[in-house]
């Protein structure tokens, strides 16, 4: 009797055996998908992790080959998986993650995140915390071989990145009284009644984790950046080529981009003029914000603004809910949480566990501050939380069961959810949420700022010219220097957050673009589809076109207008 043949993998199925696999590798992905609550361990962070998990992705792409596609979701995860794949080993065999030091989003800010992510509820969660906390140190000087295998291959991380990153990590030592940010951390386990053994655990872990945060912090500082000191700010065409593809899931043509990105700045700007003067007549678009920072709506004390933002995102959700989109009911649960010490200066979004046990959170960096003018929080919110970030990647883990985990977590593309968040911030202007005064200028404050971002980030690290029509620097090549004074000029935030925003266009080259460009492709697709849908004689349903498109989970900017266009 001949044994019965095993069925061939479809391309879902490989999708998510492939998860499995990078949680086995990395240990992050499975405590951000909420699937792996029980493991202790820290990330491998040394060259030999990367390798590892480079031979692995190979084999997928050899099983993808073999797979079968039954239909358009099938058909639509094995274009992003191959897609991700390719794009993720190109970066790995150019040495990129030995020179991945940068303020936002580098490996070692998994040091932190991770265990903001991780449940604290029980005994035996903060049992977890505390076995993976005492791992601190070892995947702390796993990054610091990584970076010590970059200066030996002539793959380097530029000055600017090394000492923001020192900063950070100094920032998170001096925290909680100088005994560091892990033991802030675990000083949260003092509402669980935990034994005292485990409580003497908990606080010998944070002090091995802060030696050990410290020892990188001191490498950095001493041996890194004197051997850095020649490195330029700017990343080169075939460097920002490889990275602008991870982050947009498409081949960039960076000067029609460049291009673009002045004529949107122009319009933006426009708009803007027109606005401030609605505000203040005769104002600038700067004075009109200096002018709001002063006289405009403001939300005293921390604890305050947390509050006003949470409301804010429930009231989206109860209202945009059955009427502009379809929310199901788990994606309903949104936290606004307030930004820990060393965190990066922009708001950000952290996505759910994929059962929900963890909800989705927006966090406020605070930067010392106690008051907070809300023009620029309005559609900060509307973009990191509801209908934005929220409502998309909720939506996914909603959805993954259906369509599968990779497609809808660790396959995401930056300009498939940045892009989504920023045409979220123009729906709501298009529905009138931004009514109150100052809300639209804030909005296109924020806009503006994603316009410059096209313009600065090709152009700084690929030394374009600014076009000689212009009356900044006309004819002058980008550098950091004019990059700074550029956007500076053109942003209603404090000076300390525009230095940052450089630093980070600069050592995470490509993903600035990736908002901007996003949105081009949202807006492009809807309006593919509603032309379809009026030429066959049918209207089109906005509702049920935003549900529909939430659902497809992640594309590349190469294929996801073109599906938006058939909903």
């Amino acid at each position: 009797m001949v044994p019965e043949q095993p069925a061939t993998s479809t391309a879902r199925q490989v999708a998510d055996r492939w998860v499995e696999t990078l949680a086995d590798l990395d240990p992050v992905v499975g405590t951000a998908l909420g699937t792996r609550p029980d493991d202790r361990r820290m990330p491998d962070l040394s060259p030999a992790g990367a390798d590892e998990k480079a031979a692995a992705s190979r084999r997928v792409l050899a099983d993808l080959d073999a797979a079968q596609v039954l239909d358009d979701d099938d058909r639509r995860c094995a274009t992003l998986l191959r897609e991700r794949l390719t794009a993720q080993l190109a970066v790995h065999d150019a040495g990129e993650h030995l020179a991945a030091l940068r303020p936002l989003a580098s490996p070692v800010h998994a040091l932190q995140s991770v265990f903001l992510m991780m449940p604290t509820a029980t005994e035996h969660d903060w049992d977890v915390v505390a076995d993976r906390l005492a791992q601190v140190p070892a995947a702390a000087e796993g990054f610091r071989a990584s970076l010590e295998d970059g200066l030996r291959r002539g793959v380097r991380s530029a000055p600017r990145q090394a000492e923001a990153v020192v900063g950070q990590l100094g920032d998170w030592l001096d925290a909680s009284d100088g005994r560091g940010w892990h033991a802030g951390f675990v000083a949260g386990s003092e509402a669980a009644a935990l034994p005292d053994a485990l409580r003497t655990r908990l606080d010998a872990a944070a002090e091995a984790a802060a030696g050990g945060i410290a020892a990188l912090r001191t490498w950095i500082a001493q041996e890194y950046l004197p051997a850095v000191g020649d490195v330029p700010d700017a990343v080169g065409r075939e460097r920002y080529l490889l990275a602008a593809r991870l982050h947009t899931g498409a081949d960039l043509d960076p000067q029609e981009a460049y291009a673009w990105g002045w004529e949107e700045l122009a319009r933006i700007e426009a708009d803007m003029a027109a606005e401030a003067d609605r505000l203040l007549p005769g104002a600038s678009a700067q004075e009109a914000l200096a002018y709001l920072d002063e006289h405009g709506e403001v939300v005293e004390g921390v604890e305050e603004v947390r509050v006003w933002l949470q409301r804010m995102m429930d009231t989206a959700i109860a209202e945009l809910d059955g009427t502009v989109v379809d929310v199901a009911d788990p994606v309903r649960r949104v936290e606004a949480m307030i930004a820990p010490p060393g965190a990066a200066a922009a708001p950000y979004y952290t996505r759910p566990s994929l059962d929900f046990s963890r909800p989705g959170r927006t966090w406020l960096p605070t930067l010392g501050r106690d008051r907070f003018p809300t023009w620029d929080l309005i559609s900060t919110w509307y973009h990191e939380g509801v209908p934005g970030h929220h409502l998309q990647l909720g939506q996914w883990a909603y959805r993954a069961g259906d369509l599968s985990v990779y497609q809808t977590s660790v396959g995401s593309i930056p300009a498939t959810t940045e892009g989504w968040a920023l045409y979220a911030e123009r729906l709501m202007d298009e529905l009138g949420y931004l009514d109150t005064p100052g809300a639209r200028l804030g909005y296109l404050d924020g806009q503006r700022m994603r316009a410059v971002r096209v313009v600065i980030d090709i152009g700084m690290h690929l030394g374009l010219e600014i076009p000689a029509t212009h009356a900044f620097h006309p004819g002058e090549r980008w550098t950091a220097e004019l990059g700074e004074e550029f956007f500076g000029a053109r942003s209603g935030s404090p000076a300390a957050f525009v230095h940052s925003e450089i630093e980070r266009y600069l050592g995470w080259p490509g993903q600035a673009i990736s908002y901007k460009l996003g949105e081009r492709a949202w807006l492009s697709g809807r309006q593919r589809a509603r032309e379809r849908r009026e030429a066959a004689g049918e209207s089109f349903d906005l509702r049920a076109w935003h549900t529909a498109a939430l659902g497809l989970g992640s594309l590349g900017l190469d294929d996801l207008e073109r599906e938006l266009g058939a909903l």
